[in-house]
């Protein structure tokens, strides 16, 4: 038994970012401009009313004064290089000449990764830029990972931190309340050493900074996701055989666990999605197709424009 019904007549999530994407089409700067991929998608993005889309392949032509003036208001302003595509796509955004960028079909996650820390900065009160990955599942039910591309080993702050800005996104992307399991090798207290500790005390300042969150931990992943293990394994807990956010204590199980589900489990998977930064900029998998892009950045204008909804 899995922590939930199949999914059957639910509405592909896909779908509903792209009805809300075209009720509000939001001017997305792609930063690959030169990579074929990407002019596809930037094709498909305005003929389907989905995006504006701004194709990125000479930066020069896109540093604008506004542009200039952000990069020199950088506390990181001697790393950011104005013939960066993808440093330039970025303080676009930064500047609001765009409302969301995607980049990095042909470089690594760590230069998105850099472009998002030195030209947009990381959100107010956020202490770790993370990421994660929705995974739409065989059935329809999405679930969401964190963090699955940025942070190495994180400590316990950035372990909550991650936690919180993971459970944040599966709540923006789905419309459904988070339930957060921080995944270990122990459930309860079935094994000990400091890699459980570790994730025992992140999970107990997760809900000191978000007491209304539902997150429970330390949890295998069996005990999080299965409705009779958690019976046995954790009988009192609110979220295990209910969790929707999986939390990875470090980047080799959470990478490891995504391409796993994707390739064995048949799951789609979106992302690596940044999360935690000011503006809306997101990463792209080396391997991704021109599909691939488009729906990366409809997930980017769908939550700038709720990300300007609730501003306002």
């Amino acid at each position: 038994m899995t922590n939930s019904e199949p999914a059957a007549g639910r509405i592909p999530i896909t779908e509903l970012w792209r009805a809300q994407a075209r009720a509000a089409p939001m001017r997305v700067v792609l930063a690959d401009g030169d990579d074929q991929r990407a002019r596809d998608a930037a094709q498909c993005l305005d003929q389907e009313g989905l995006a504006e889309p701004v194709l990125l392949d000479d930066p020069s032509g896109s540093c604008s004064l506004a542009v200039k003036t952000k990069a020199e208001a950088s506390p990181w302003s001697k790393r950011i290089d104005l013939a960066d595509p993808l440093h330039v796509a970025a303080l676009m955004v930064a500047a609001g000449e765009a409302d969301a960028c995607v980049g990095g079909a042909n470089r690594p996650t760590a230069d998105v990764v850099r472009a998002a820390l030195y030209c947009i900065g990381p959100a107010l009160g956020v202490e770790t830029i993370s990421s994660c990955f929705l995974l739409v599942l065989s059935d329809g039910t999405p679930i969401t990972y964190g963090d699955c591309g940025v942070v190495p080993e994180p400590d316990r702050d950035q372990l909550a931190s991650i936690a919180i800005s993971t459970a944040a996104t599966h709540e923006q992307l789905v419309g459904e309340t988070a339930r957060v399991a921080m995944l270990s090798y122990s459930t309860k207290g079935s094994a000990g050493g400091s890699r459980v500790e570790r994730v025992r005390s992140a999970t107990e300042k997760v809900r000191e900074m978000m007491p209304s969150l539902a997150v429970d931990g330390e949890l295998q992943f069996d005990a999080a996701w299965d409705r009779e293990v958690a019976a046995t394994k954790a009988p009192v807990s609110d979220v295990a055989g209910r969790a929707n956010v999986f939390v990875f204590p470090d980047l080799d199980s959470g990478n490891i666990a995504y391409k796993i589900t994707e390739r064995l489990a048949g799951a789609r998977a979106y992302g690596p999605l940044l999360q935690g930064t000011a503006r809306v900029i997101h990463d792209l998998s080396r391997g991704c197709q021109a599909d691939d892009i488009v729906t990366v950045a409809v997930i980017a204008a769908y939550q700038a424009a709720r990300r300007g909804h609730d501003v306002s």
